[in-house]
């Protein structure tokens, strides 16, 4: 197995992918309760193994030095898929022998899916774009319209506050959001579509 500069010695004795997906629940009055699935999360690798040996505790250190140089990196398992992660936790458990060093370790999985990067905005074309006689202005707001978006709700918001503010009406606020079954039911966190 691989990280970035690092090669363990010898694979670890164990090695568990875990694939979540985080899930809305909320109770019915006098009813049962309602889920909703809110998409998948990070892929968790964990794993331990142990290093035994003359040089066990030399091995953790070469661990350890890459653990704390942080970033991101590529993590190779020779049965598994490679994996885009970050090393977010390495335990040591010592054993009363100066030649073993059993360990544990934890990776999440990266999303390379959104853009985090702030872009710089030349305000004076940005001006100049934003007057009637565009066609360039006019072609950027025609694709910003085919660009979904989102409101996430706050607590006391109603579907029709959203609606007010956003200039469409709660009947095509639930035509964009056809898991919203009652429209007097919004939850704060919860990402209303509205556009």
């Amino acid at each position: 197995m691989r990280y970035k500069d690092y090669v363990w010695p010898h694979n670890p004795e164990t090695y568990t992918i875990t694939y979540r997906r985080r899930v809305g629940m909320y109770d019915i009055p006098y009813g049962l309760y309602a889920m909703e699935s809110l998409g998948r999360t990070c892929r968790v690798m964990t794993g331990s193994g142990e290093f035994v040996g003359p040089d066990a505790y030399e091995e953790f250190k070469r661990l350890a030095t890459v653990y704390y140089t942080g970033g991101e990196g590529i993590l190779v398992h020779p049965c598994w898929q490679s994996a885009h992660v970050l090393f977010t936790a390495l335990s040591l458990r010592q054993e009363p022998r100066p030649d073993y060093v059993a360990y544990t370790f934890e990776f999440r999985e990266l999303y390379d899916g959104y853009d985090t990067e702030l872009k710089e905005v030349d305000a004076a074309a940005a001006a100049a774009g934003s007057g009637s006689s565009g066609g360039a202005a006019a072609a950027a707001a025609a694709a910003d319209s085919a660009v979904p978006r989102y409101v996430v709700v706050c607590r006391g918001d109603s579907l029709w506050a959203i609606a007010r503010s956003s200039g469409s009406t709660v009947e095509q606020l639930l035509a964009l959001n056809p898991s919203i079954k009652n429209p007097n039911l919004i939850y704060a966190g919860q990402k209303v579509r509205v556009a």
